[in-house]
């Protein structure tokens, strides 16, 4: 089969279409053919060796001394189901699904075999593979935080970051949690947040959102670039600080902050259920919820996505199309 393989840490030109072994699946495996899967942050990061220098050895242990030990990147895919393990009996030949592999990667690949206890689900019915696609890491990732920091009817939240992939889910999910929502964003991205229901959006780049009175009972930073101490001047007293980016220096301070504020803090990365995923389809099916897709790519068009993502500047997702081969 043919799959998109990191060959070494660098810039975008170091992935490459190979071909390389088709997975079999195992007894509580389905193999997923897939029809599309996106280009994240965390991909971009895995290939360039992008991690703070306070993580850099233990990353280099994690991921691979020179180059990736798992070469296949990508964090999420839509499908359709070819073959099940004997075991699995949540999931049929011909189902369509979407599904988070989350560090397991692989999705860059024409198939990959996910465990049917995993993070996955029934696709949507009213969304197309690439949408589909787009859902679990960013989707999941604000579910995740938006609930440790138990946002509820009539708080205030501002999400920093709302035109991001995991911003434009948490200006959408915080709503549907019954919150008042305001998103920060730049001036290209103002309409595009009001458009997902947020009650007010600010520019950040002209204006300050510490400076503007606002008092929010969850300040969630979706990308690591809202100032803490600016966090802290807008946020009440006990009110939850969500930062999804959190490395050794941020949450150090992240816990001096909480020591000296009475704020609580959140930072790390989630820990999705497929069950967490199962609600994000209800709440699409119902016309609650939606991706955002800012580019779609062809498989043989990679280099060019992850260099778009490089530049720090995507609205929402974006996607990459696999087709497959016609002789796999």
């Amino acid at each position: 089969m043919k799959a998109i393989v990191c060959t070494k840490y660098g810039p975008p030109e170091v992935l490459q279409i190979k071909e390389i072994e088709k997975p079999v699946p195992k007894d509580n495996e389905v193999l997923v053919r897939i029809k599309a899967t996106t280009v994240t942050q965390a991909d971009t990061r895995v290939r360039g060796f992008r991690v703070p220098l306070s993580y850099w050895v233990p990353a280099r242990l994690a991921l691979g001394i020179t180059k990736p030990k798992k070469p296949v990147l990508g964090t999420e895919l839509a499908g359709v189901v070819e073959d099940v393990g004997k075991d699995v009996q949540n999931f049929k030949v011909g189902d369509h699904l979407f599904a988070l592999t989350g560090h397991d990667l692989g999705c860059y690949a024409e198939y990959r075999c996910v465990p049917d206890n995993g993070v996955i689900a029934q696709k949507p019915v009213n969304l197309s593979f690439e949408e589909a696609a787009a859902i679990p890491m960013g989707g999941l990732t604000a579910f995740h935080f938006l609930r440790e920091g138990k946002v509820g009817k009539g708080q205030k939240v501002l999400v920093y970051g709302a035109s991001g992939s995991i911003g434009t889910y948490a200006v959408q999910l915080a709503k549907h949690l019954g919150a008042e929502v305001t998103g920060v964003c730049s001036t290209v991205n103002l309409d595009l947040v009001r458009s997902l229901g947020a009650d007010k959006v600010l520019d950040y780049t002209k204006e300050d959102f510490s400076r503007d009175g606002g008092i929010y009972d969850v300040v969630f930073d979706t990308v690591g670039k809202a100032s803490l101490s600016a966090s802290m001047r807008s946020l009440r007293k006990g009110g939850y600080y969500l930062q999804v980016l959190a490395p050794p220096g941020a949450n150090l301070r992240m816990r001096w902050s909480a020591m000296t504020s009475g704020n609580r803090m959140v930072g790390g990365t989630m820990k999705p259920g497929g069950e967490d995923l199962v609600f994000l389809k209800e709440l699409v099916e119902q016309s609650k919820f939606k991706p955002v897709i800012d580019k779609t790519f062809r498989m043989e068009q990679i280099v060019e996505a992850h260099r778009y993502v490089d530049e720090g500047h995507k609205k929402g997702n974006v996607v990459i199309t696999i087709e497959q081969n016609k002789n796999p």
